[in-house]
């Protein structure tokens, strides 16, 4: 018999009840040090008390117009991303997952608008996890995404991660968009080094392609810059966000340029939940704490410090751990052991991280977490490595 719950989650034996920084509590009491962050949403932690204060104090006043009306929460938040990012204009989701879908559907109404409807093909890599709407597995193409969803949404090319002269042969005048994440996070924290960056925006200004990025989960200072981008001194044309936005509070956005944007006009888009009261609110909160310069500079230090750690684990422990990957507080855990034995064996040093591809284990601890924390969760990564070489 079916579960009341649909079955496509293999979920742990563990039931929080309660959140305190960088620490979940059981239902039992036990406390975990969370390195998972709700795979890198609880940005601020659990219950910040800015984050706590912003929801309360909009949930008293109101939660829900539908865009139907002004909404001043939405409004300041796009002014808010405007300024501090290359974007225009801001459109408001729920997730990641739908911001992935307008995503598409602008680079492709651009050159619809431009009058060459048939400049639709979007580039793709391997590796590239997009959400697990039509347009996401579709834009993924691994067999784990899309077996038995087809026939699958077409206009997509696949290419190998870091294969230059691939990207080059796949150009064609066909070619409407090349989406891709900055540091791939379900693909195994596999960063795109700073000059690929800057050799896609050259290549995509050349053919006149749109580049999209998708900063899902790489975004909103989990590297020590707000956007990840950034480190590259590029800018797209056309970004995804979500996950750390909201700090736990479910809201997206895809931030672009006006010229990007130019073929989205009246009714060619629409969210009912999208940039609600609330969790504009809550974005504001975010937003206003996470931009501030001397914050990314300490998540950056931080990220550093956590690195030196786990360098160190990895050297000790080489039958687990064979090397660190990543950039500020988005790093991994490429393992020697299975990654999935690795997370596991972590819930009993009441550690909690997040498996990912090409055997990685992923640690994307809230950005507020503090230098004792760090110390403590490396002390608990040792003692996890120790259980399965006795084991």
């Amino acid at each position: 018999m079916i579960p009341t719950l649909l079955p496509t989650y293999a979920r742990a034996p563990l039931s929080f009840v309660k959140g305190e920084g960088s620490w979940l509590i059981e239902a039992d009491g036990r406390r975990f040090l969370d390195l998972a962050a709700g795979i890198a949403v609880t940005a601020l932690g659990h219950a910040h008390p800015k984050l706590v204060k912003a929801l309360t104090d909009q949930a008293e006043a109101l939660w829900h117009v539908s865009n139907l009306y002004q909404i001043p929460q939405q409004q300041a938040l796009a002014d808010k991303l405007t300024e501090h990012t290359f974007a225009d204009t801001v459109f408001f989701t729920n997730s990641g997952t739908e911001a992935c879908e307008l995503a598409v559907k602008m680079a492709r109404k651009y050159w619809d608008a431009q009058g060459q409807p048939a400049r639709s093909e979007i580039i793709a890599f391997t590796g590239s996890f997009h959400g697990r709407s039509s347009a996401g597995i579709a834009a993924a193409g691994s067999d784990k995404m899309t077996k038995g969803f087809g026939p699958l949404l077409p206009g997509f090319t696949h290419l190998e991660f870091g294969d230059h002269d691939a990207l080059t042969a796949a150009l064609s005048d066909n070619i409407a968009a090349i989406i891709i994440e900055p540091v791939q996070g379900e693909g195994g924290i596999r960063p795109v080094p700073d000059q690929c960056l800057k050799g896609l925006r050259d290549l995509c200004d050349t053919h006149g392609i749109l580049l999209i990025f998708d900063e899902v989960q790489c975004g909103v200072a989990r590297t020590g810059k707000l956007f990840a981008h950034e480190w590259a001194g590029v800018a797209p044309d056309i970004m995804m966000v979500a996950k750390g936005i909201g700090g736990g509070f479910p809201i997206g956005a895809v931030l672009a340029t006006e010229e990007a944007a130019s073929g989205m006009t009246l009714g060619t888009h629409g969210s009912t939940y999208g940039g609600n009261p609330l969790g504009c609110a809550v974005g504001c909160a975010v937003v206003d704490h996470v931009a501030d310069p001397a914050f990314l500079a300490e998540v950056a230090r931080k990220g550093g410090l956590m690195r030196q750690k786990l360098e160190g684990l990895v050297a000790s422990h080489p039958d687990i751990f064979e090397s660190v990957r990543g950039s500020g507080l988005m790093l991994g855990l490429k393992c020697v052991a299975p990654n999935v034995d690795v997370v596991q064996a972590g819930y009993d040093q009441n550690v909690l991280t997040v498996p990912a591809a090409d055997n990685v284990v992923r640690l994307l601890p809230a950005l507020t977490i503090t230098d004792d924390e760090i110390a403590q969760a490396v002390d608990r990564l040792e003692a996890t490595a120790s259980a399965l070489e006795a084991a």
